[in-house]
């Protein structure tokens, strides 16, 4: 191989490296998108029983009737028991509802957590709107405290419109809590230290941590 030959292989290496680079840069860039790519895409067509964020409710109220059971489940590594205060209702299409779900910290120490959720079958998540809920924010429960969430919904009326929910009479409403890490977390953490420390070994009841979604009740069990 000549001098120039060299020079010109060493050149189209050179090339087909920064091409490679290229695409494993696009790759990674496609995979990093693609996570919220695909939870748009959950929320706005129901995709896999996801549910929709409702801003209010529907004034369209109409005759037909729909069983809703709730799930509650936690993760095994989350130290909380979690449960629906009601195991199904039964409401109209259009019709608005509130109802609760409790969760309690079985630890010594504040723990943090976040929900995630369906709805089955499945192909009813598009219609299954949620105006609140704690699902939204992370959750973080103190020691032996017991905290009591509300969920509001509605099924969309638009249901009765689609042919191919004729034979749906009942929605299951599933939460799963899995443990989070976060800032919240250990500002709370270090806050309930501190009022142990200040207390001389009992834990003050006042203390609230930063960011989580204030619930509808909270009972601490001593």
């Amino acid at each position: 191989m000549t001098v120039e030959q060299d020079r010109s292989q060493k050149r189209r290496n050179g090339r087909l490296a920064i091409s490679l680079f290229g695409i494993v840069l696009a790759m990674g860039g496609l995979s990093f998108a693609a996570v919220p790519l695909y939870d748009l895409f959950c929320r706005v067509t129901g995709f896999g029983g996801t549910t929709q964020v409702a801003d209010g409710f529907s004034t369209d109220i109409l005759d037909r009737t729909m069983r809703v059971r709730f799930t509650a489940d936690a993760n095994r590594d989350l130290p909380w028991e979690f449960e629906a205060e009601r195991r199904e209702v039964e409401v109209r299409v259009g019709e608005p509802m509130l109802v609760y779900y409790t969760a309690r910290n079985l630890s010594d120490e504040p723990v943090a957590g976040t929900a995630v959720y369906n709805v089955n079958p499945h192909r009813t998540g598009i219609y299954f709107n949620k105006v609140q809920c704690f699902c939204f924010d992370e959750q973080i429960i103190m020691p032996g405290e017991e905290v009591t969430f509300p969920v509001y919904f509605f099924v969309d009326a638009a249901l009765d419109a689609d042919r191919a929910m004729d034979d749906v009479r009942a929605i299951t409403l599933s939460y799963t809590f899995f443990p989070t890490q976060s800032e919240a977390l250990d500002e709370a953490t270090e806050q309930y230290y501190q009022s142990i420390e200040q207390s001389n070994g009992a834990p003050s009841a006042e203390v609230a941590p930063a960011g989580m979604v204030e619930p509808i009740a909270v009972a601490a069990r001593q």
